[in-house]
């Protein structure tokens, strides 16, 4: 157990210094060859929250509730309660270690008629890990873990429009000081935030039905790079563009269905493909790039480039962008069913599940499962894992519900 956890921690530490592979090869072949788009605290991208996690993951346009800080913050300025709190908690990796988890508190108050505010906190805990020296003698043991603590103000423009701007601070403590390749280590900080709008329409009608039709947009995690050692390169926080839309139908006063649909794309550098070393190299004995950009740029270069940086060109761009969708049956306004699929190209990260989910409402209390069941034999961290999210909705002050 302790050799997984030691490998686990040594492929998340190296993501900061290791370099794209090189190697010359052919516009042609770079067609279905594995490029991966990564970054570092990629736990800032997991779903938190129970009720999106058995929708595939989707949640940029759905309905607001106390998780919205993750997914669309815009959305808080039309939330019909005065205040509400939200608390989610994601096992992770537990075929394997029983103390990697996820947790999620957030929550928001209104202001006023127009004007509401979100807190939360997302806390990633990677166990106990025993570091040891070259000859395998034991230096210490120390719980990597990683944090963000976020701060969101959402205003509504009209009765179907609103926007949101969140600021976000990043910590994330891998290594507890210990020496990496020689180098002292230290923990990776960052500074960033989310700009996001919200659009639905509840004055739809389908036939004899009422419909509501809902947008959202979030580019999320603008902001500085993160290193862990004083040498070393800094990387890409995972800046991400998250585009969504959301379709209800009320059938009657107990059943109402919407279906959503989430499209992502990280604004990031594509690692370039590189000439072999033998063949071309610059003044510095350094590969040349043989496609693609050089990913070593500021952040807003970086996220200008993401739209045509891929080795690949167009197509790969396209390979770059995932896809969730998911279902929400509601009875009564209390008992929830949910379901969705999750899609991303075998080139780009190959992660393909389907979700389940229940919720259930009371006057002020909330409770959301989530179950994800990988397809096409590719494992998951969250495996054969339940979720569950506990939600508490108070109404205004003036004691209207």
């Amino acid at each position: 157990m302790k050799v997984v956890r030691n490998f686990i921690l040594i492929l998340i530490g190296l993501t900061a210094f290791i370099k794209p592979s090189t190697g010359q090869i052919t516009k042609d072949q770079l067609s279905g060859k594995i490029n991966t788009v990564t970054t570092a605290v990629p736990f800032l991208t997991i779903a938190p929250d129970s009720r999106s996690g058995g929708m595939g993951d989707v949640g940029v346009a759905l309905s607001p509730d106390a998780n919205s800080m993750h997914w669309n913050p815009a959305k808080y300025a039309f939330v019909t309660n005065d205040m509400g709190v939200a608390i989610s908690y994601t096992p992770w990796l537990r075929k394997l270690i029983p103390d990697i988890n996820l947790a999620y508190l957030s929550g928001y108050k209104r202001l006023d008629k127009n004007q509401v505010i979100g807190l939360s906190l997302l806390y990633f805990s990677l166990g106990d890990i025993n570091f040891t020296n070259d000859v395998g003698t034991l230096t210490q043991t120390f719980n990597p873990n990683e944090f963000s603590l976020d701060a969101a103000y959402a205003r509504s423009f009209s009765d179907r429009f609103s926007g949101s701007l969140a600021f976000r601070f990043v910590y994330s403590n891998l290594t507890g000081g210990a020496y990496v390749n020689g180098v002292e280590s230290h923990p990776g900080m960052a500074y960033a935030s989310d700009v996001s709008i919200f659009y639905q329409n509840k004055d739809l009608r389908l036939r004899d039905y009422d419909a509501t039709f809902a947008f959202g947009a979030n580019i999320s995690n603008i902001g500085s790079k993160i290193s862990y050692t004083q040498n070393s390169d800094k990387d890409f926080i995972p800046i991400n563009l998250r585009l969504g839309t959301a379709f209800t139908i009320q059938f009657d006063d107990y059943n109402t269905l919407t279906a959503s649909v989430d499209v992502n794309k990280l604004l990031v550098p594509t690692a370039p493909v590189y000439y072999n070393p033998g063949d071309s190299v610059d003044l510095n004995g350094d590969p040349v790039i043989q496609y693609g950009f050089d990913p070593n740029v500021g952040v807003p270069v970086g996220m200008f480039h993401s739209f045509y940086d891929a080795p690949g060109g167009f197509p790969e761009e396209l390979r770059e962008v995932s896809i969730a969708a998911g279902v929400e049956w509601w009875y009564a306004k209390q008992f929830a069913v949910r379901t969705g699929f999750f899609f991303e190209d075998a080139t780009k990260g190959n992660r393909k599940y389907f979700t389940v989910g229940l919720g259930l409402r009371m006057n002020v209390f909330g409770l959301d499962f989530a179950y994800l069941v990988p397809v096409n034999g590719q494992n998951s961290p969250l495996a054969n894992t339940l979720r569950f999210s506990l939600l508490f909705n108070f109404a205004g002050l003036d004691g209207k519900k």
